[in-house]
């Protein structure tokens, strides 16, 4: 299963700019809060999707990359001994409707030639489920983790309010929100840091039949992501 996750993964993203993260103990406990800054953004959970919920027989499946261009991309040099402008990551996700306007999404993530591994899920409410003339609202909570990395334990948790309004195939869709981030190295001379990010987003879901292909910006702290998805929508 592991092996098809990572075929599905690289036939997503050929061209991964990535590297190991094993020398944090090259940052002073500054840098590493910058650096603790934009792996947060870049592992953040990220949906790329609008706030209509998708109904109790809904699915949504398929793989997705997100990009993101780091505020401190010499911290990253330091730590993996490579150059990296960007950390770019290939997923795949599923997620399925429930009753009373609830979603629920999983996400699994391997970077390849990293140590990095990913996993994620989220919990969506539709505050309002949209129509005709009126957009859709859905509050939507996230949580990620990342796995592989030997000197450092990450996980983020968000929250965040998206608005949609579908017009014939095209339905654009924007949001802000809050997330925590955790990140404990296991090196000496460097202490865990918890903070919280502001994120805000904007993006636009295509419907071609059952095929649904997704665009998404989004400003995190100093760092910025795109992010673009292949599913199955129904």
């Amino acid at each position: 299963m592991r092996k098809t996750l990572f075929l599905a993964l690289t036939l997503a993203a050929p061209a991964v700019n990535a590297a190991d993260i094993d020398n944090l103990g090259a940052l002073n406990q500054r840098e590493f809060r910058h650096f603790s800054e934009d792996l947060g953004a870049a592992l953040s959970y990220k949906a790329l999707a609008p706030a209509e919920p998708l109904g109790v027989t809904g699915f949504d499946i398929g793989v997705e990359v997100t990009s993101t261009r780091l505020g401190h991309s010499d911290l990253f040099e330091r730590v993996s001994d490579e150059d990296l402008d960007s950390v770019v990551i290939p997923k795949v996700y599923a997620h399925k409707g429930l009753p009373f306007g609830i979603d629920v999404g999983l996400m699994y993530a391997t970077v390849p030639d990293s140590n990095v591994d990913l996993v994620g899920a989220e919990l969506r409410y539709a505050l309002v489920e949209g129509g005709v003339a009126m957009p859709a609202v859905a509050v939507r909570g996230t949580w990620s983790r990342m796995d592989g990395v030997d000197q450092l334990d990450l996980e983020t948790r968000g929250l965040e309010l998206t608005v949609s309004k579908g017009f014939a195939m095209l339905t654009p869709y924007a949001g802000v929100g809050q997330v925590w981030v955790d990140s404990d190295p296991n090196v000496t001379l460097l202490n865990d840091e918890s903070f919280t990010l502001s994120k805000y987003y904007a993006g636009a879901n295509l419907a071609l039949g059952l095929l649904s292909i997704g665009l998404e910006a989004e400003q995190m702290g100093d760092a910025r992501s795109l992010g673009g998805k292949f599913a199955l929508r129904w």
